[in-house]
């Protein structure tokens, strides 16, 4: 659920609710009590930075990896990691007992 961000018209008191998307906006002052509350436009407190499906997806050729290799998360350890050599199993040699 969002946090919202009200001041109030009348007393300029500030305040935060969580609400659901569908909840109606908050109206009346809780110091105050009058019906003077505002919601604010306030940014979030957050940033979605790295390798993730907002920066891949709709995004084609050169501009698919904005972030670089770097944070490319768990396919990107696995392709940085050297592989280890296994050695081949041996076949035992055909002989002829003729």
């Amino acid at each position: 659920m969002p946090i919202y961000e009200y001041r109030c018209d009348a007393c300029a008191h500030q305040l935060e609710a969580l609400q659901k998307l569908s909840d109606a906006p908050l109206l009346e002052c809780p110091v105050c009590k009058k019906p003077a509350l505002r919601k604010q436009v306030s940014a979030a407190g957050f940033r979605l930075k790295g390798g993730g499906w907002y920066e891949t997806d709709f995004k084609s050729g050169a501009k698919k990896n904005v972030a670089g290799d770097s944070g490319a998360g768990s396919s990107g350890e696995a392709a940085a990691k050297p592989a280890a050599s296994t050695p081949a199993p041996s076949t035992p040699t055909p002989t002829s007992n003729s």
